[in-house]
């Protein structure tokens, strides 16, 4: 297909040039009724592609003209059989890929690494999940890949499942072999479905691991505001047929229904457009910039005392050993804790004294995700604020040192709890609030996950093992972001499900 096109955006301005008389939502009239304390700043232009399902701008829930030309050319670009756009982030993909897959009391393996979003779709399918457990990369304190032999084993201890749900590339850029797991799932007649939303890059530069579809994954959601062009919110989902349960694959569209938007917002859609169009005119070029960037910058900071940063190029025995196929290159995990400095505390030293904002940060390390939209004078900051830093704390008496220095080693990931009933039942089970310390033995009514990333560590349905309570509590303890938790976000009390 001729790439060199932008079909959704074109039909938006094409209708824009009409200059109608606007009787449609949304209420805000084109760009006439924004705020003028918003348009003052931004100016007034963009907020005219905020329209709706107009005659020239077509319908995301009946594709037949601009959106639909738009998503046939994503799926050419990525040699998917179909594809679609998603306003509602990869949440809503995962939420579609799980409620396709395995319908209520099916099996459906799903890797323990998972995002939180895979837990929602096991509420909304009332599948049974079977779990699979990631390797762990000691030396960073991060998780490393799923196994393919990880996986054939849970499939001989239940072949009955209908896919295997997990992540690739994770939030770090660790990449499982998905090739081989692919062959694992489709001998047993299950779907692979990946979550791929820190991935959607990866298919224009060689230098980058083998993306998931290429991998023979069957479905697979891409967060395209993650690492291209598009606007925050804007994914996509694509499928790719192997013979295996294509029945399932056919429920897709329908179940998108469930999980998306009636309103869908004009704005990410072109967003998408126009990410794709960037992709498929510059998608190399991009990614050779965000990869050099990253490697030049990675070099310098493994020159820094005190700080190193994890490599992307041959993997290490322990990578190895972890199901780590491979890292993406544009990925800098930084790290520390040769200092004694935690993720958290030089997360905030950077930002605070250095205005340098990362991704995220754990007790070991902090992330820095590098994209073609990266200049040089970025990457320089980076490295003169981690510099700084070093001498600071170098130059510093042992005992300032000593009383900075906390515990900077992550908590070991609890061995699986006992599930006593599916995510389903226990979400409309019965419950009650009791106190977080007494919630040891008990069956959790709620999810908790620290974030980020949003992995849960408990589900719904599960029993507290007090190895659970006392890695929540670790987070707790120390003040950390928990998702799931109450209102304030402490986590005082839990819901439990009465028995």
């Amino acid at each position: 297909m001729n790439q060199n096109q932008t079909p959704l955006l074109d039909a938006i301005t094409d209708f824009i040039e009409t200059k109608p008389a606007y009787f449609r939502i949304p209420g805000h009239r084109l760009d006439q009724g924004i705020s003028r304390r918003w348009t003052d700043k931004v100016g007034a232009d963009i907020f005219a592609y905020d329209v709706t399902e107009t005659p020239f701008t077509d319908d995301l829930h009946s594709p037949e003209g601009a959106i639909s030309e738009a998503q046939e050319l994503l799926c050419a670009l990525y040699e998917a059989d179909r594809s679609f756009f998603l306003v509602n982030g990869s949440t809503c993909g995962n939420e579609a890929m799980i409620i396709s897959a395995a319908l209520e009391g099916e099996k459906i393996m799903v890797a323990r690494n998972a995002h939180k979003s895979a837990m929602m779709g096991l509420i909304i399918s009332g599948a049974t999940p079977v779990y699979v457990m990631p390797e762990v990369l000691d030396d960073w304190g991060i998780q490393g890949g799923i196994t393919a032999e990880a996986v054939r084993a849970c499939f001989a201890k239940n072949p009955d499942c209908k896919a295997l749900f997990m992540v690739s590339p994770s939030y770090y850029g660790v990449c499982s072999d998905l090739a081989e797991i692919a062959k694992v799932c489709h001998e047993y007649g299950a779907l692979l479905l990946i979550d791929e939303a820190h991935g959607g890059h990866m298919y224009f530069h060689d230098d980058l691991p083998m993306g998931a579809l290429q991998a023979g994954a069957d479905l697979c959601v891409q967060s395209m505001h993650k690492v291209t062009g598009a606007l925050t919110q804007s994914s996509v989902l694509h499928i790719k047929s192997h013979g295996v349960n294509d029945e399932t694959l056919s429920r897709v569209a329908q179940n998108l229904h469930l999980v998306q938007s009636t309103s869908p917002n004009y704005l990410l859609m072109t967003s998408l457009d126009c990410a794709r169009y960037e992709l498929a005119m510059h998608g190399t070029e991009m990614m050779k910039k965000a990869l050099e960037l990253a490697e030049s910058t990675r070099k310098r900071i493994n020159c820094i005392p005190g700080f190193c940063c994890i490599e992307s190029g041959k993997m290490s025995k322990e990578a190895e050993n972890a199901g780590v196929k491979a890292i993406d290159g544009t990925r800098l995990v930084i790290s520390a804790k040769k200092l004694g400095i935690t993720g958290f505390a030089l997360d905030e030293v950077l930002f605070q004294k250095y205005a340098v904002n990362v991704e995220l940060a754990d007790y070991e390390n902090v992330l820095a995700i590098v994209t073609y939209a990266n200049e040089q004078e970025d990457m320089d900051r980076l490295v003169e604020a981690c510099e700084a830093v070093s001498r600071e704390w170098i130059s510093e008496s042992s005992s300032q040192q000593k009383s900075k220095v906390s515990d900077s080693k992550m908590p070991p990931f609890p061995v699986l709890p006992e599930q006593v009933m599916t995510p389903r039942r226990a979400y409309f089970a019965k419950s009650k609030m009791i106190s977080w310390k007494e919630a040891v033995g008990k069956i959790s009514g709620q999810m908790i996950a620290p974030y980020p990333p949003g992995i849960p560590v408990i589900y719904p349905g599960e029993r507290i093992t007090r190895e659970v309570w006392e890695y929540i509590e670790r987070f707790r303890a120390d003040g950390r972001h928990l998702h799931g938790a109450d209102s304030d976000g402490k986590l005082e009390e839990i819901k439990i499900i009465n028995e």
